[in-house]
């Protein structure tokens, strides 16, 4: 026994290593440039004119010219950490599998050509950022979350901070209208015309709810997650909050939703 968890803590630390560099490798490779600017802690611009976003993670927001946004905490000090990685430095692109949003930024992870530091991994491993995955960009997120989860549990950068604490599903109301990463347990499901609804309190109507569109239910299947039969089970869930019979998240894709008594030892 002593042996297996000796391995375990080997392999985690590994997989938590912030220079782990098996990932971005497999993606399409999108060249190398100098990065001659960084926006914020995740969006940076390329001397070939490119402006990537760093897929994969959500970075503190900074208001950029928004009107009445107001910064989200340590929104400076995760562009401050960001320039001093890679600001007038080469880095590869690694292009996602949807490599341009709406904005005509390129989606991309990037690595610092010198040592090859995964630069999303960094910035998890220093919580200065979030996972944040899409349904057209999920590659990585098994690797990304175990970069948060260390993160987390040394209470490091925004873990420390109750803004970006995790939630319960008890205390999430007044965080309507904002990304929220929240744990509870499933207390019914039900599969009703084309939604599937995880319900984690006894009145649906008033109670935190998971809401599900059965044209991704199959996302799910592919994953190993049987959304109907997580009755009774604890998971950790993130998105947008809104309100639609009390406080809800919507998804659209596995890697949003962890299953913590599977996960148990991760």
């Amino acid at each position: 026994m002593a042996i297996a968890r000796f391995f375990f803590v080997i392999v985690l630390s590994l997989l938590c290593s912030p220079a782990w560099a098996g990932g971005p490798a497999s993606l399409v490779d999108g060249g190398q440039a100098r990065v001659t600017a960084v926006v914020d802690g995740d969006t940076v611009v390329l001397d070939d004119d490119r402006q990537v976003r760093l897929v994969g993670i959500q970075a503190p927001k900074l208001p950029l010219g928004r009107p009445n946004f107001a910064a989200w905490p340590l929104g400076e000090e995760a562009k401050a950490a960001l320039a001093d990685m890679i600001l007038n430095r080469d880095v590869h692109v690694h292009l996602a599998a949807t490599a341009q949003d709406r904005h005509g930024r390129v989606l991309a992870h990037l690595t610092r050509v010198e040592d090859g530091l995964w630069l999303q991994g960094e910035m998890l491993t220093r919580g200065l950022a979030r996972v944040y995955t899409f349904p057209d960009n999920r590659a990585l997120a098994a690797e990304l979350l175990s970069f948060e989860r260390q993160a987390r549990g040394d209470a490091r950068g925004m873990w420390s901070l109750p803004y970006y604490a995790l939630r319960n599903v008890d205390n999430v109301r007044f965080d309507e209208g904002t990304f929220q990463i929240i744990e509870g347990r499933v207390q019914d499901t039900a599969k009703i015309k084309k939604r599937i609804y995880l319900n984690f309190g006894a009145d649906w109507r008033s109670d935190f709810t998971i809401k599900v569109n059965v044209r991704n239910e199959r996302l799910f299947e592919d994953a190993g997650i049987d959304l109907v039969a997580l009755k009774g089970q604890r998971v950790r869930v993130r998105g947008w909050l809104k309100s639609q019979n009390g406080p809800m998240i919507e998804l659209d894709h596995p890697e949003r939703l962890e299953l913590l008594d599977v996960n148990a030892m991760r």
